[in-house]
């Protein structure tokens, strides 16, 4: 068996084809959950921030700082990401059932 059949027959195997495309997919909608958090959302929690700059805000206990805006950020990131990955799986669950 040649070398490039047996990496064709591995490429098939795994799927790397659907799974390189899902990567591709995955990134995309992680830029666009981004923006949406970045340039959408946070502006209008802005409002509740004491600083008034999301980025920057902290609160300060003795010595330690804690950057608490970055942070939020990232949790409504991964919040929106895994909401949408549910529905995903949801829809997809949904049609595999009606199929059968």
């Amino acid at each position: 068996m040649s070398f490039v059949k047996e990496f064709i027959d591995f490429l098939k195997e795994y799927k790397v084809l659907a799974l390189a495309i899902a990567f591709i997919i995955g990134s995309a909608l992680t830029t666009l959950v981004q923006s949406l958090v970045n340039d959408i959302l946070m502006p209008i929690i802005t409002f509740f921030i004491p600083q008034g700059q999301w980025k920057e805000a902290t609160f300060i206990l003795g010595p330690i700082m804690i950057k608490y805006g970055s942070f939020l950020s990232a949790v409504l990131n991964f919040v929106i990401i895994a909401l949408v990955v549910f529905l995903i799986s949801k829809i997809v669950k949904e049609e595999k059932i009606a199929k059968k």
